[in-house]
């Protein structure tokens, strides 16, 4: 049986818990220096520790925790930890369309320099180094590799395919790049026609992501405005004296209440995301 000394010892370890992930030091010095890092880094070693963003990410799971306790016992506990994830989920889906449209936005720029090299009589490695200095510095670190492998007389192929520059987003973009080398040393075709082809596609699909995530702008704000429509109904019931935030923390049958309905509230919420996406990857 929880008591309001256990809630209250409960709720204090978890502020405490959620203020040390704001606090989590960034150890590398290097991030103090970010004009002596190498092109294409950046965003490596972002991945190893947390950034502000992602701390306050992280303890928003907490702090919503804390607060539904407090306001509705366990119920709200179940409720706000519910509804702290489906908004890091969200907040993540929207963020790794952005970097995927981003960084096929990026390569096909690239690609665009070093075609236009090739084809003002430059040299593979001569094109490929003016790419990688003129091109964003996510995918400057492709380009480099390129460059080198085919500057030392390598297996640039094989260098692409294996390169640490290249993202998840980015592998089958920069494998088909791999894959128009390869052809173009073996059979002579040549090499500005082949990744030509492959930079307007990067441009096509770029286009159609953005015309696509402009059309399920719609959708995207209906689902809000009835995923929000539960909670104005509760602020409505309360003006009119209806009393219904008593009825879910005051006994058994409304905290079930409660976390059957954040249930269905996130259930909605993430169908609707899987649904959006899935229109916009295909």
């Amino acid at each position: 049986m929880l008591t309001p000394q256990s809630l209250f010892g409960a709720s204090e370890s978890l502020i405490v818990l959620a203020a040390s992930l704001l606090c989590w030091p960034n150890l590398r010095a290097a991030n103090r220096l970010p004009g002596r890092e190498e092109p294409g880094r950046r965003e490596h070693r972002s991945t190893r520790w947390p950034r502000g963003r992602d701390k306050a990410e992280i303890a928003s799971v907490p702090v919503a925790a804390v607060a539904g306790v407090l306001v509705a016992g366990v119920g709200g506990l179940c409720a706000g930890t519910a509804l702290a994830v489906l908004a890091r989920r969200y907040r993540r889906s929207r963020s790794d369309f952005r970097r995927r449209l981003s960084r096929c936005t990026e390569l096909a720029t690239g690609v665009r320099l070093l075609v236009a090299e090739l084809r003002a009589g430059a040299h593979p490695a001569v094109a490929a180094e003016g790419a990688a200095a003129d091109s964003a510095f996510r995918v400057a670190g492709i380009f480099g590799d390129m460059a080198a492998a085919a500057r030392l007389g390598g297996d640039v192929a094989s260098t692409l395919s294996g390169s640490h520059e290249v993202t998840a987003e980015l592998r089958e973009p920069v494998g088909r790049l791999a894959r128009c080398w390869m052809l173009a040393e073996r059979h002579g075709v040549a090499l500005a026609d082949l990744l030509d082809a492959v930079r307007r596609d990067l441009e096509h699909r770029a286009a159609f992501m953005r015309d696509v995530e402009a059309k399920m702008a719609g959708p995207r704000a209906t689902a809000l405005v009835l995923a929000g429509l539960p909670v104005l109904g509760i602020v409505l019931g309360e003006m009119a004296g209806a009393g219904p935030v008593a009825v879910l923390t005051g006994g058994p049958v409304g905290q079930g209440l409660l976390m059957a309905g954040t249930a269905l509230l996130c259930t909605g919420v993430l169908w609707t995301v899987r649904l959006t996406e899935s229109v916009v990857q295909s």
